[in-house]
Order: structure tokens, then sequence, then C-alpha cells
């Protein structure tokens, strides 16, 4: 496990559509280990691949619910519901913040670290975090969707949005 060295906007990497995983092999668990390291260093709740420069779509989250760290591969939003408007950040673009327009519920399908199909519901921050770390898979960052883009404040407020 190793901590990877995250990829700033404007890289280009950050834009471009992350491929499929053919195959759960070592090489796909040690890379879903090394983001989580890097997530957790960051401090961070979401890391995709392609912000440690690997195109691949391959996603890490921890919102610090009951859920705890979730890995997963080839991920795909499968429905949605609701609406929110809340903060966001990323990791990727450090020092702004934007409000965004996300689903309140989603259900995503993927494989685990194993490569068993698996289905994940979330809601509130859990939500946002999986679209906006499936985004990064697409290309789209959040500043791209939301509504509104400001600096981000002051350790001592409040943060609540993904990075």
């Amino acid at each position: 496990m190793a901590i990877r060295i995250i990829v700033k906007e404007p890289d280009p990497v950050l834009r471009q559509t992350a491929k499929p995983v053919p195959k759960i092999t070592p090489n796909i668990q040690k890379l879903l280990d090394d983001m989580a390291d890097t997530m957790y260093d960051a401090p961070g709740v979401g890391l995709a691949a392609p912000q440690i420069g690997i195109l691949k779509r391959a996603i890490v989250m921890d919102v610090g619910d009951e859920h705890g760290l979730i890995q997963l591969v080839n991920p795909e939003i499968v429905h949605k519901e609701g609406e929110q408007l809340g903060p966001e950040g990323c990791l990727s673009i450090p020092g702004l913040m934007g409000d965004v327009k996300r689903a309140q519920k989603v259900r995503v399908r993927g494989l685990d670290r194993e490569g068993n199909e698996v289905e994940i519901e979330g809601t509130d921050l859990l939500a946002r975090c999986i679209q906006h770390e499936v985004d990064h898979l697409n290309g789209v960052l959040f500043t791209d969707i939301a509504v509104k883009v400001y600096a981000e404040p002051d350790e001592d407020e409040e943060d609540e949005g993904p990075k």
C-alpha cells in the first residue's frame, strides 16, 4: 500500500473518460488499497482512479457512515431520485468549493475488490459522493456543474461536501 500523488486541475487526465476494468487482478486490488490510503491521507471522503493519473473505472469512498470504506470497480449509477443542493470540494481542485445539484438518493452497481457484483444505496452525503466520483470517471468535475463556485472556507469553518 502506498500514498499516490493526487493529480490537480488543469491536468488533462481529469478530463478523460476512464476505461472499464476487464478483470479484478492483484494489481487492481493494490490500486484500490493505494487509492484508499491516498484518500485517507489527503484527507478526503472519496477518490477516483483518474485523480491519481490512472484511467481505470475504480473509486473509493468513506463518508464516515455505516458503510465504512467502499471500493467499487466499474461503478454504474442505476437509479436516482430526489434532489439536493449542497457544497462540494475536490482533492484535485484545492481551494475551491461549489454548490452542486445532485440526486438525494442513488443506487450504484459495480464490482467489489473480489470481483463480486454489488449494489449500494446511498442518500445525502453518500449519494453526493457516489455521483461526484462517478463523474470523475467520465471526465466531469464539480466545477462544470456547480450552480456557484467559491473559495474554500477557512479550516475553522465547517466543510460538509465531498473532497
